[in-house]
């Protein structure tokens, strides 16, 4: 890790030219702070397991080993060369970008943190119960179905697209290392507040219906695909921090810059598919609940000597039956 480079201040990169196995290896020494966030949440998770298996209370491994990968997506993107060499090239950043803002997020969704957190943080009202009730207070407040609203989020995961790039402010965060740490953390929340309520795998301050999830979920795709789109088909260069890659590196700038709107436009396919799967499978899994309900509830009346019919449909029935007694 060597020589400051362009208008990064604090911000460092690698002197040697990227290759793949320097791209893909682990850089430890260029690591985020963000990477040992990722460390803490996955200690965490693992804590609040083992409270519950001491309390005989069971967890599905595929909701760990689902948090435990978004953990690991987190760190891997910011600790190895895609943090390095994404402070000089732009289609390496846009892949960090990609998937801290898209798949980091479901897979730490899926691991229903909220839930284990529920089960797991004391019940007491005293001082030790307090974290519980913040988590409750913050689920039931007002703020919260605000933030989980598709009022802000839809605007949030766009603006976090066209408000980054299209703005100075994508260049000014880039000059340190807390901007460039406050942009990484943007990406990750952005994510999770645009997914969570669409996924509502655990409790959230606002749950839409399945249909209203799956359209919430394909509105931002054409800014999506269009903001890929105009980053690609630029014939300028949009950002300084990308302008002047080392010389040594011997890359176009502005072929780069078309690499990453290639990325972008092509990365939110996958998981927006994924995403839509796991909404409609969780649609029918809920019809054949209430299916299975209302069966239930028709073998009880027919048990009870009852007709077993809809009662709804028993009411209007007798009603016609009623009005042909007084209208013969």
């Amino acid at each position: 890790m060597g020589h400051e480079h362009g208008g990064m201040g604090s911000m460092h990169m690698p002197d040697l030219p990227p290759t793949t196995g320097r791209v893909l290896g682990l850089d430890l020494g260029a690591a985020s702070p963000v990477a040992w966030l990722a460390v803490l949440l996955a200690a965490a998770y693992l804590v609040g397991l083992l409270r519950m298996r001491q309390r005989g209370i069971s967890w599905s491994p595929l909701r760990t080993a689902s948090w435990l990968a978004g953990c690991a997506s987190l760190f891997y993107v910011t600790a190895s060369g895609l943090q390095s060499y994404g402070m000089a090239l732009f289609s390496l950043h846009m892949v960090q970008h990609m998937v801290l803002s898209m798949i980091t997020p479901l897979f730490l969704l899926l691991g229903a943190p909220v839930t284990l957190a529920l089960r797991v943080l004391p019940a007491d009202r005293g001082p030790a119960g307090m974290p519980r009730r913040l988590l409750l207070a913050g689920l039931h407040s007002r703020l919260g179905q605000a933030v989980a609203s598709p009022l802000f989020t839809v605007p949030l995961f766009i603006a976090s697209l066209y408000g980054v790039y299209f703005t100075p402010v994508f260049d000014d965060l880039m000059a340190t290392t807390p901007g460039h740490t406050f942009m990484l953390l943007h990406f990750l929340v952005t994510g999770l507040l645009f997914f969570g309520p669409i996924l509502a795998i655990d409790p959230w301050p606002r749950r839409s219906g399945h249909g209203a999830r799956m359209l919430e979920l394909l509105l931002p795709a054409p800014f999506h695909a269009f903001f890929g789109v105009i980053v690609m088909m630029s014939s300028s260069l949009l950002l300084t921090s990308y302008a002047t890659p080392p010389e040594s590196w011997d890359v176009d700038p502005l072929y780069d810059q078309g690499l990453a709107g290639g990325i972008a436009w092509s990365f939110g396919e996958f998981p927006t598919v994924l995403v839509l799967a796991v909404v409609f499978f969780q649609w029918v899994r809920s019809e054949e609940r209430s299916n299975k309900a209302a069966d239930r509830a028709r073998d009880r009346a027919i048990a009870r000597g009852e007709s077993g019919d809809d009662p709804e449909l028993v009411a209007y029935n007798e009603r016609l039956r009623r009005l042909a007694a007084h209208n013969p």
